[in-house]
């Protein structure tokens, strides 16, 4: 890995680690190892640069949301009444467990957030009780995903 003024190069060597833990991240550092050709200590090496570089940011479990019974995902577009309400909506919509991720967005909304909800009623719930009644948000759009048909990172 060589690092310049316009990012990090990555060298075939890191892409074989980097795709090997995209793929199942308790793969052991050894296995790796083996495959890529190098010794463990040099894997371990690559990836404390690459950890320092911020490429990587961590490792996690992924939880099936479907297993604890929460069905219905949505995508909700929220108009601010004005700009200066961003803040404080942000930091209210933090606070509601179902709100997975926010943007800041260009276009029509002023927010955009995607919500996990156990069915409909709850979303609407949601919705009406939680997202609605925050001081700033004039309104809400709500789209309702049917199924996930990709889901990736960037290709390395």
């Amino acid at each position: 890995m060589k690092v310049n003024d316009k990012g990090i190069f990555i060298d075939g060597i890191d892409k074989k680690i980097l795709r090997a833990l995209m793929e199942d991240a308790r793969t052991p550092i050894l296995e790796i190892a083996r495959n890529v050709g190098i010794s463990g200590a040099a894997i371990h090496q690559r990836l404390r640069k690459l950890e320092k570089s911020k490429l990587i940011s961590g490792s996690k479990f992924v939880i099936n949301p479907r297993v604890l019974g929460y069905t219905t995902m949505a995508f909700v577009g929220i108009y601010l009444d004005k700009a200066m309400s961003n803040p404080e909506a942000v930091k209210q919509l933090s606070k509601i467990p179902e709100v997975l991720e926010c943007h800041y967005t260009t276009g029509h909304w002023s927010v955009f957030i995607k919500i996990l909800a156990k069915d409909n009623e709850h979303l609407m719930h949601v919705l009406n009780t939680d997202i609605q009644s925050i001081n700033g948000v004039s309104r809400t759009e709500t789209f309702v995903s049917l199924q996930q048909q990709i889901d990736r990172q960037i290709k390395i």
